[in-house]
């Protein structure tokens, strides 16, 4: 009777050693993910609600070139307008490959969402031009805020290539 009272006894003391598995970061990346998908989307369809964006926001300039590190939110909001009035956009990855992102400093999954996707853009035809598309590979991760906004943006592409190509007369 002693053994089996020891059993158990040792039996509950391992079951309240037992650790908790911290979620938090997957569960953060699976609502910020959504966040991400309703980004896409709404630049997609030229209606983007910029209340997903934190009051800090910051997006990296990732274009050779440029003449500043990062952009304002109201930056990024005229230049999303001046892209809209000039280009259509629409995403041919569908759905869009998300990833979890990590901390820089620790490697561990922090709640950060990237991806992957092709995009087709067109320059619309013009009474003097035919319209004209190209397709641009993307890779876009965004960084969030403890409310869940995003706090930090940056995108990857042959922007450069993709705008040559639009706006030669081949």
């Amino acid at each position: 009777m002693r053994i089996l009272f020891f059993y158990l006894c040792f039996a509950i003391f391992l079951i309240g050693c037992k650790t908790e598995v911290d979620n938090s970061a997957n569960e953060a990346f699976e609502a910020n993910s959504k966040t991400v998908l309703t980004n896409l989307e709404g630049f997609q369809n030229e209606n983007l609600d910029y209340s997903m964006y934190a009051k800090e926001f910051s997006m990296l300039e990732t274009t050779f070139g440029a003449e500043k590190e990062s952009i304002t939110l109201d930056e990024m909001i005229a230049n999303d307008m001046q892209m809209w009035e000039t280009f259509d956009f629409k995403m041919l990855t569908d759905p869009p490959i998300l990833l979890p992102g990590v901390n820089q400093d620790t490697k561990m999954p922090d709640g950060s969402v990237r991806h992957y996707s092709a995009w087709e853009v067109t320059l619309p035809a013009t009474d003097s031009t035919e319209a004209k598309t190209g397709v641009i590979n993307l890779y876009e991760s965004f960084d969030f805020d403890a409310e869940g906004k995003i706090l930090t943006q940056q995108v990857y592409g042959d922007f450069t290539g993709l705008m040559m190509y639009l706006s030669s007369n081949n």
